[in-house]
């Protein structure tokens, strides 16, 4: 994927089956709260692709909120209007592809020539229990942000 060379100023997030089991059940992945903490803290501009329409995600992302599963600023995230059965990271507007990742379970949606972008996540999937801390385990995967004054 990254050997963290390269700067990363984009993080787009996958809704379903990456942060919580589905659009029905929303049940949060363990450390939701806390890995999306850090996502901000490490990335200048993260955003949610999901396959969940935008009403939909913020209804959501409201609910989880007003749980404490998620930020207060979860809701408001920046949403990415895409089309199709692929997710062209092109959709992202005024993001340079070459510095933007997506966290996603779903090989099937990659488009090909970006999966050196993708960071696979296991499916979050019934029975929702997890041997581990799968959301920390990516935030290890993901890039360092480079300090002031790095090129």
């Amino acid at each position: 994927m990254d050997d963290g060379t390269r700067h990363i100023e984009v993080l787009a997030l996958d809704l379903e089956g990456t942060l919580i089991s589905n659009a029905v059940s929303q049940i949060p992945r363990r450390g939701l709260h806390e890995f999306l903490v850090e996502c901000v803290e490490r990335f200048p501009r993260v955003v949610m692709f999901t396959t969940v329409p935008e009403a939909r995600f913020r209804a959501i992302a409201r609910a989880l909120a007003g749980e404490g599963a998620v930020p207060e600023w979860f809701p408001d995230l920046e949403y990415v209007h895409w089309h199709g059965a692929i997710k062209d990271l092109r959709f992202i507007t005024d993001a340079p592809l070459e510095r933007t990742i997506l966290v996603d379970d779903c090989g099937d949606v990659i488009q090909p020539a970006q999966t050196e972008q993708w960071i696979s996540v296991p499916l979050f999937e019934h029975p929702y229990e997890e041997p581990g801390y799968v959301l920390e385990e990516v935030l290890t995967r993901l890039p360092r942000p480079k300090r002031r004054g790095e090129k």
